[in-house]
């Protein structure tokens, strides 16, 4: 069985948007029509001295209080106490499905990765870097390198100015906006694809550079987002659709376990509005789970 890490204190900040409800929406749906392979597990919360090994203490300190209320304030939520826990088990789902999928080869947290987080201050809805933190976190436990690959609509700057200077952590990141993009490197390693045609087969490249490479990994990260979706509002490549993603995660996937290569997934974008209902995101947030458990 496939662990996939949950709480209700996902959704306890009053600030009310997709990325703050969407996991309760998914653990519903999975209550009426579960996935084969798949298994809820309550993960325990970070403390505040984890969060502070990866993100400034001043900055985690105003998280958790509200003071200052623009630091509090600086991912774009409006500040209340749920905030605190919420971030605490959001991330710590993530670190838990990290720490599993190295001795079960997968798992999952439906909880974002959160790759706009600065060092000192939030940015693009996101508070603290989930997926730097399980980096860390990992790399702690004694994996030798740890790959993030992150197919967010948008880039993940966030995660490319913390992981600089730790040469144990690469980044993959294959974006169709230019929101947060960075200068790529060798670490971190930035596509923003804007031919719909062109978006698997970058993706495949990357992956098969890795391969040429010969790079090796202990631990696969993936931020699969769904705002590449063309009925996304945010985000959004016209002619990515569900069949495409779909592809999409079953590539990922198969690429991870032709190479015995644990994988953790994440939720990222992934937006409701005129084309795209709450219904139909959700399935396609589905899509991963569902690949994850058929491929692994």
């Amino acid at each position: 069985m496939i662990p996939v890490y949950y709480s209700t204190a996902y959704t306890a900040a009053s600030h009310s948007f997709d990325t703050t409800r969407k996991s309760a929406w998914i653990v519903d749906s999975l209550r009426a029509a579960p996935i084969p392979g798949n298994v809820l597990v309550e993960p325990l919360s970070l403390t505040a001295d984890q969060v502070a090994a990866v993100h400034d203490p001043v900055y985690v300190r105003a998280i958790e209080t509200g003071v200052p209320r623009a630091l509090a304030e600086s991912q774009g939520f409006v500040w209340d106490p749920g905030l605190w826990p919420m971030v605490l088990a959001s991330n710590g789902g993530i670190v838990a499905a990290a720490l599993a999928a190295l001795e079960q080869g997968v798992a999952g947290s439906l909880s974002s990765g959160m790759h706009h987080a600065r060092y000192d201050h939030g940015s693009g809805a996101c508070t603290f870097n989930g997926l730097v933190i399980a980096a860390r976190s990992a790399l702690a436990a004694g994996t030798r390198g740890v790959l993030i690959l992150d197919v967010d609509a948008h880039c993940g700057g966030g995660t490319a100015s913390l992981i600089a200077g730790e040469p144990r952590i690469t980044q993959i990141d294959i974006a169709v906006n230019s929101f947060d993009s960075y200068p790529s490197t060798t670490q971190a390693r930035l596509d923003v694809v804007t031919n719909s045609a062109a978006y698997l087969s970058t993706i495949r490249s990357r992956l098969a550079e890795i391969d040429r490479r010969g790079e090796q990994f202990d631990l696969c990260l993936y931020n699969a987002g769904m705002d590449p979706c063309e009925d996304c509002d945010t985000g959004s490549l016209p002619g990515v659709n569900a069949t495409v993603l779909g592809e999409r995660e079953r590539l990922v996937f198969e690429w991870c376990r032709g190479r015995r290569l644990p994988v953790v997934y994440v939720l990222a974008g992934g937006y409701t509005g005129p084309r795209l209902d709450q219904r139909r995101l959700v399935e396609l947030h589905r899509l991963t789970m569902a690949a994850a458990a058929f491929v692994m």
